[in-house]
C-alpha cells in the first residue's frame, strides 16, 4: 500500500511541476454590423510551452451586460495551437438587435455596452488530457454611430 501512495505522489508532483498553456483575452471590438445583429471580434492569445501543436477541444463562451446574459456559444473543434509560440485564436460573438434593444438604459448613457465575457479554452494535452483554462474580460464596447459610417465612406 504504501507503494502505491508513494507512486501517486509522484505522478501528482510532476503532473503539478509540467508547464501548462497560458491565455489572455487580448482584445474584444466590434466586428460588423448586419441585420441579423452585431459580430464581436474577441481575440485570445494563447501561448503554448511545447515543441509539438496543441490541438483546441472547444472554446465557450458567454458575454454578459446589465446583469444577464446576452449570448453565448460553444466552438468545436476551432484548431491547434503551434508548437513554442503563442498562438492568436478569433472567437466570434453575435448579439442579437432585440437583445441590445433590452440593454437600452445602459446604452442610451454613454453608447456603450459594459460586459462581462466568460470564456473558457478547452486543450487536450497529451498524456494529461483535456484542460479547461477559464478566462473573464471586464469592460466596455462603444457602438458605432451613424457619423462613423459615413465617415468611413468617405475615407474611400
Amino acid at each position: 500500500m504504501d507503494l502505491v501512495e508513494k507512486a501517486k505522489n509522484y505522478v501528482g508532483e510532476k503532473l503539478a511541476s509540467m508547464p501548462m498553456p497560458e491565455a489572455s483575452i487580448s482584445d474584444v471590438d466590434v466586428k460588423g454590423i448586419s441585420v441579423d445583429g452585431i459580430s464581436y471580434h474577441v481575440k485570445v492569445d494563447v501561448k503554448n510551452p511545447y515543441s509539438s501543436s496543441i490541438p483546441i477541444c472547444e472554446i465557450r463562451y458567454a458575454l454578459h451586460s446589465a446583469d444577464r446574459e446576452i449570448a453565448s456559444g460553444t466552438i468545436p473543434d476551432p484548431g491547434s495551437l503551434k508548437g513554442n509560440e503563442t498562438t492568436v485564436v478569433d472567437v466570434p460573438v453575435k448579439v442579437a438587435h432585440s437583445v441590445l434593444l433590452s440593454l437600452g438604459r445602459d446604452i442610451g448613457r454613454d453608447w456603450d455596452i459594459d460586459y462581462l465575457l466568460n470564456l473558457t479554452l478547452v486543450v487536450d494535452l497529451p498524456l494529461i488530457g483535456n484542460i479547461s483554462i477559464p478566462l473573464s474580460r471586464r469592460g466596455e464596447i462603444k457602438l458605432p454611430t451613424l457619423s462613423h459610417f459615413w465617415n468611413r465612406s468617405g475615407d474611400s
